[in-house]
């Protein structure tokens, strides 16, 4: 006999449990930066949006490192779709990419470089893409005007 679906408070007590921050890919990749010799701030919130935050911001360099999970973002390679309530969720993760996009376009008008990844990808990849991009910022402001 199969069981019954689990009740809606027992699935939103599971949600409420999922990181939204600090997340194992994230953990990953600063740890990386940092025993690179890299310093910068977490959870640093997005300039002129409320509720927003940046996972790791350079914030001299006006980088940006957003790392996002698989299901909550949409990957197009790992996103899956949940069958119970399937219109509400698929709304909800449609909002979801909705507002990256919003994110992403508030930096760049705020003049910063916006780096995303999948929680999937490799954190030794993410870590020399975002150190080579730190370091051709300090080259740039280097180099006289």
């Amino acid at each position: 006999m199969d069981a019954a679906p689990p009740s809606s408070d027992v699935v939103s007590v599971r949600m409420s449990r999922q990181a939204s921050q600090d997340t194992g890919a994230e953990r990953a990749v600063r740890r990386l930066l940092h025993a690179a010799g890299y310093r910068y701030r977490t959870h640093f919130p997005v300039p002129g949006m409320r509720r927003r935050k940046i996972d790791i911001a350079f914030t001299r360099a006006k980088l940006a490192v957003l790392i996002d999970g698989c299901f909550w973002h949409g990957c197009p390679e790992h996103a899956t779709s949940p069958k119970a309530n399937a219109e509400w969720w698929r709304r909800k993760l449609a909002r979801n990419v909705e507002r990256d996009q919003e994110t992403n376009a508030q930096l760049r008008a705020e003049g910063w470089t916006v780096m995303r990844f999948w929680e999937h990808e490799s954190p030794e990849v993410v870590m020399r893409l975002v150190a080579g991009a730190v370091e051709r910022e300090k080259e740039t402001r280097r180099k006289p005007r």
